[in-house]
C-alpha cells in the first residue's frame, strides 16, 4: 500500500514528465533543433515508466487521453504555457527552458524520494535521465556562448552534474 505522498508523487511526476515531452515537442516544432526531438523521445519513455507504476497501483492517470499541452494540474498547465512562451523567444531561450525543466525535474524527484523499491528504481532512472538531459542542454547553451544558472537545484549540485559523465539507466 502506498502512502498518500507516494500516490501524489506519482501523479505529479506523470504530468511533469509529460510536461517535459510536450514542451520539447513544441520547441522542436519552432526551432527544429534535434536536441528537442531526441529528448522528447526520451521523455516519452519516462512518462511511460511512471504510467506503469500508476497502473500497478491502480491510481488514476492524470495524463490519460490528454492532448499535447493539456494538463489536469493547473500549476503544470500554467508552467507549460509559460515555458513554451519563453522558449519561443530565441533558440538560446529554448535551450534555457530545457535546462530549467531538467533542473526542476531533478529537484522534484529528490523531494519525492521513497523507500518503495519499484518507485525508487523508476525515480532513480528518471533522475539519471534528467541529469543527462541537463548536461546536454547546458552544453548546447555553452556552445552558443550562453550559460545556465540552476534555479531549483543548488549550484554545487549543478557543478557536480556538469563535471560527471553520461549515466546509463538500470
Amino acid at each position: 500500500m502506498l502512502t498518500p505522498q507516494e500516490q501524489a508523487g506519482l501523479i505529479w511526476m506523470r504530468e511533469e514528465e509529460k510536461l517535459a515531452r510536450d514542451v520539447y515537442t513544441a520547441l522542436y516544432d519552432t526551432w527544429k533543433a534535434p536536441i528537442f526531438n531526441n529528448i522528447a523521445t526520451a521523455e516519452q519513455t519516462h512518462t511511460d515508466a511512471v504510467k506503469t507504476l500508476l497502473n500497478r497501483y491502480a491510481i488514476d492517470d492524470p495524463a490519460d487521453g490528454t492532448a499535447i499541452g493539456i494538463f489536469i494540474n493547473p500549476d503544470i498547465q500554467a508552467l507549460y504555457t509559460s515555458l513554451v512562451s519563453q522558449g519561443d523567444e530565441s533558440l538560446v531561450a529554448a535551450l534555457t527552458v530545457g535546462a530549467t525543466i531538467e533542473d526542476l525535474d531533478i529537484a522534484d524527484l529528490q523531494a519525492r524520494a521513497t523507500t518503495t523499491a519499484d518507485i525508487a528504481l523508476v525515480y532513480a532512472n528518471l533522475e539519471k535521465g534528467s541529469r543527462n538531459h541537463l548536461r546536454s542542454f547546458s552544453n548546447q547553451l555553452q556552445a552558443s556562448g550562453a550559460t545556465y544558472t540552476p534555479t531549483h537545484i543548488t549550484p554545487a549540485a549543478y557543478d557536480a552534474i556538469m563535471s560527471s559523465g553520461i549515466e546509463r539507466g538500470a
